[in-house]
């Protein structure tokens, strides 16, 4: 898209700009700061935010009107307000007086409308965390927490098809991708087709979950730039508010603007765990056979970055606009990888309580296979989830009776076959004691003819003991007793698909065993 035809008309809000940029507007004397994005107007001062929308026509966004700018500013309110923040104060008129002078709200007619805003800093804005450093585990789940929720309340959309609308959408996005001279007409091209062959494969996928309810009317703008540290905890904002079928969409597809923009700032652990944070609270299979539909919803995320990145150039002067270019062709580089499918395979780690496991699945599950990595199943949740209890709630030894043990492990098998059927690779930690257990899951990976591998590992008693008397707000129920009763237990004989490693050590020590077992190259966290 050239954005010739969207450029916005500044000078017809001149005199609004300059009423804003003003000290005095605001009654005070410090500089007003400003700030700006391709659809509007921001203006800090004291503890105030205002936002106006710029007088612009895009293909996908249309304020060249006062009257259109004034419903974008109201929805704005309104559409914000229900991702349970105090964030949004309200929407304001600009009004002119008969002396000509402008105020907010004032008696005279409105030449503008602006959202008044809670001002907070650029620095809790999550892009700005995310460049700054790794995004902390339990900041992850919390975003996981909050769009899950934001989900769970949104209004469903009654519609039967899911796939008719993102096929027009990939139509609409490459042909514009396709119209600017500054990205290679090769890489549009191949990348139109990775995404026609990702809705070929997934139609029928698409479909079936718009009409089990998964269409609902979401934030549809889920970057890091529009999350926000408020408070100590993350809170969405700028919902897109101007155009409801453009937001009311595939819930993963929603939460896919976020797994690609974490990968995009480096933060492929954050988007691990967000995915599988997600993948739990929501508990639905069909979530799980969604898989199969997020290397498409990825990429067209990534090409739709690609594509406001390239208007954003066209209001930029010559400098900033190289640079913005230059992400546009990250960003649609991006989008070709996000297409291919990642190399399914399925990793079961096993071993006594407190020899590691699931922080050796965590740490491996980003490594394997594409964007955003690997699910990542865990006996432990997946036993609360079961009890329909919190994951740090305590259950009774019943739980753990050998029928009920049966049963999770059943479960863990099932949600396997579901991931590896989507086409992702998966990684289940879970004991895995008997050679039952560890052929079921074996089984599991030879039905879908791929790659199987077992790491059990292994610790002394004390050690044992020792970690699991030292955890804190864990979702396992392992006591240093559960320990000493484990380390009686008859393993059985390993098969040949199942590597023993000494997890006695660091655990930094035992992850690069582990790596090397595997032939995968993770992050230490």
């Amino acid at each position: 898209m050239s954005g010739q035809a969207g450029a916005p008309r500044a000078e017809s809000q001149a005199e609004v700009i300059g009423f804003l940029s003003d000290p005095m507007s605001h009654g005070r004397s410090a500089p007003v700061e400003r700030l700006e994005t391709h659809g509007n107007l921001v203006f800090l001062c004291g503890s105030d935010a205002w936002r106006i929308k710029r007088a612009a026509r895009f293909p996908y966004m249309d304020f060249s009107t006062i009257e259109k700018r004034q419903a974008a500013c109201e929805r704005e309110v309104a559409i914000n307000r229900r991702f349970s923040s105090d964030l949004y104060l309200g929407c304001v008129p600009i009004t002119r007086s008969t002396d000509g002078t402008l105020a907010f709200a004032g008696d005279g007619e409105a030449i503008e409308w602006a959202v008044h805003m809670r001002r907070f800093e650029q620095s809790v804005l999550l892009n700005s965390i995310a460049t700054k450093g790794s995004i902390p585990d339990d900041l992850a789940k919390h975003l996981a927490d909050i769009v899950f929720d934001s989900h769970t309340v949104a209004e469903r959309d009654p519609t039967s098809s899911g796939s008719a609308p993102i096929r027009t959408l990939v139509r609409s996005i490459c042909a514009s991708l396709g119209t600017c001279e500054a990205l290679d007409c090769g890489d549009v091209a191949r990348l139109t087709d990775g995404l026609n062959a990702q809705i070929d494969r997934t139609a029928n996928l698409l479909d079936r979950r718009a009409s089990a309810g998964f269409v609902r009317r979401c934030h549809g703008d889920l970057h890091l730039a529009n999350i926000v540290i408020w408070q100590g905890h993350p809170a969405l904002y700028d919902a897109i508010e101007f155009d409801d079928a453009m937001a009311t969409i595939d819930t993963l597809y929603d939460l896919a603007f976020l797994l690609m923009d974490l990968d995009r700032h480096g933060q492929r652990r954050a988007a691990n765990i967000v995915l599988n944070r997600y993948l739990w609270r929501s508990g639905d299979n069909l979530d799980l056979e969604g898989l199969a539909a997020l290397p498409l919803f990825l990429g067209l995320r990534a090409a739709i970055r690609a594509m406001v990145t390239v208007d954003r150039a066209n209001q930029e002067n010559a400098e900033a606009a190289r640079r913005d270019l230059d992400r546009a062709r990250g960003y649609l580089a991006a989008a070709l990888e996000y297409v291919s499918r990642p190399a399914a395979r399925l990793i079961a780690i096993g071993g006594f309580s407190g020899t590691g496991k699931t922080t050796l699945a965590a740490t491996l599950a980003p490594s394997i296979g594409g964007a955003p990595g690997a699910v990542h199943l865990r006996s432990d949740l997946e036993r609360k989830a079961v009890a329909g209890v919190g994951e740090l709630e305590r259950l009774p030894s019943s739980a753990y009776t050998r029928e009920n043990s049966a049963r999770i492990y059943a479960l863990l098998e099932e949600k396997a076959r579901m991931v590896l059927s989507a086409g992702y690779p998966v990684v289940v930690d879970a004991v895995y004691a008997s050679e039952e257990e560890r052929r079921g899951i074996e089984t599991v990976a030879t039905a879908f003819g791929v790659t199987f591998d077992g790491i059990w590992l292994t610790a002394d008693r004390d050690v044992l003991i020792a970690r699991v008397g030292a955890r804190r707000n864990d979702a396992s129920d392992a006591t240093p007793d559960v320990v000493d009763v484990q380390s009686h237990y008859e393993v059985g004989t390993m098969s040949t698909a199942w590597r023993v490693i000494d997890a006695g050590g660091p655990a930094a020590e035992t992850l690069r065993l582990a790596a090397s077992q595997l032939g995968l190259n993770p992050e230490t966290p």
